[in-house]
């Protein structure tokens, strides 16, 4: 038996959306990438969406959308994939981190406001949070909000995760407590179109920077050139942009999976319940859903707090992948990547990312998981110490 940690749900309408467009005129810079985009804003309620190839685009031109600087400083959550910190390095700006909550694993409120009121004192704000929707369950925006109300930074909601997920009964991706959200689209993610992402807003600057960022900062739109056009063939390169573009048949197969997202989600949701009644008795932390949130469930994450020699998170981690359930670590920190090391970060200033990061295990979780193979991991996370030589 091999049981991978996330695995992509594609069907035959899947399949021949793509066809489709395989055999149209257009198979990127068509009708579809809009479609997708509008189907995304509709589902969330933002008013504007970019589609990119990847998320980590999308993070990109969030950043520089926003004047990114390379004086400037972007916080970030530590526990979250090193994407989220790399685009404010992109952009020759500065990284800091902000400790996570030992309850959602998300962005530590708490310690958000006294890292706050320590830098405001030294006048060394960050231009930009970015809190990380860690495993589908947002992170407290509203709290966020309020404190870039008082000390003046941007927010980007790092919702890589959280497509399809909800905050205060708004989804995801509604713009309502930040400047710019990101959705990943990465096939074990909630829905895929291969790779892929986007950045939604409700500001409409924000969306034509975006929007001529992805693809080389270029305009055909006589109203943002800067000259009148010599013609209808003409355009303008405003800014240095990337190609970042989403191809067409990406976009169509986008557009059949978020047909079913709730679907997911909702499949989700149940799994995630069947796991509490087979790993509840047992001596490890299984998730927690905050009041205010509706999780997307993308990640399964447990913690095993050391008991013993032979009981911790190495040693569960190894039983797991010795009986084929490949069991993953989302993830280590970023500021123990060996590039980070360079910006000299003191791992005691993260002791919660430093204790999660010593007992976490994201245990598999998709839509296509059966309650039997549930069954089987519960079997292997019970075995009695001593039970397995991994040796």
């Amino acid at each position: 038996m091999n049981i991978p940690y996330g695995r992509q749900d594609v069907n035959k309408k899947d399949i021949d959306a793509v066809i489709e467009i395989l055999k149209s005129d257009y198979i990127t810079q068509g009708p579809a990438v809009k479609k997708f985009e509008l189907n995304v804003s509709q589902y969330t309620g933002s008013k504007f969406a970019v589609a990119v190839n990847s998320a980590t685009s999308a993070l990109h031109i969030a950043c520089l959308a926003l004047d990114l600087k390379p004086e400037d400083e972007i916080w970030t959550s530590p526990i979250s994939f090193v994407a989220t910190s790399n685009c404010a390095l992109y952009c020759g700006a500065k990284i800091d981190f902000v400790d996570i909550d030992l309850t959602t694993y998300n962005m530590s409120i708490v310690s958000l406001k006294e890292k706050l009121e320590f830098a405001d004192k030294k006048n060394r704000l960050p231009k930009i949070v970015i809190p990380v929707h860690l495993a589908g369950q947002s992170c407290d925006m509203s709290e966020i909000y309020d404190l870039s109300l008082k000390y003046g930074f941007k927010i980007i909601e790092d919702a890589s995760h959280a497509i399809g997920g909800k905050y205060l009964d708004l989804p995801i991706g509604s713009c309502k407590y930040s400047d710019i959200t990101i959705f990943s689209f990465h096939p074990v993610k909630i829905i895929t179109t291969g790779e892929g992402g986007m950045a939604l807003t409700n500001d409409e600057n924000l969306y034509n920077k975006m929007n001529r960022l992805r693809s080389h900062g270029i305009t055909r739109d006589p109203m943002e050139m800067n000259s009148v056009p010599d013609g209808p063939w003409y355009y303008q390169q405003l800014e240095l942009g990337f190609n970042y573009r989403m191809t067409d048949f990406q976009a169509a197969l986008g557009s059949s999976q978020i047909k079913r997202l709730d679907e997911f989600i909702t499949t989700r949701h149940s799994l995630s319940k069947n796991y509490y009644k087979l790993l509840s008795d047992l001596p490890i932390k299984l998730p927690h859903e905050a009041p205010k949130c509706y999780s997307a469930m993308h990640l399964y994450i447990i913690r095993v707090p050391k008991h013993s020699h032979e009981f911790n998170r190495d040693v569960v981690f190894e039983r797991l992948r010795t009986n084929g359930i490949m069991a993953n670590v989302h993830y280590i920190p970023i500021y123990r990547q060996p590039y980070y090391s360079r910006f000299k970060f003191d791992f005691s200033m993260f002791p919660n990312s430093e204790q999660y990061y010593s007992e976490a295990i994201s245990i598999p979780l998709f839509t296509t998981l059966t309650k039997d193979e549930q069954s089987f991991i519960a079997k292997v996370l019970s075995k009695p110490e001593g039970h397995q030589s991994l040796f």
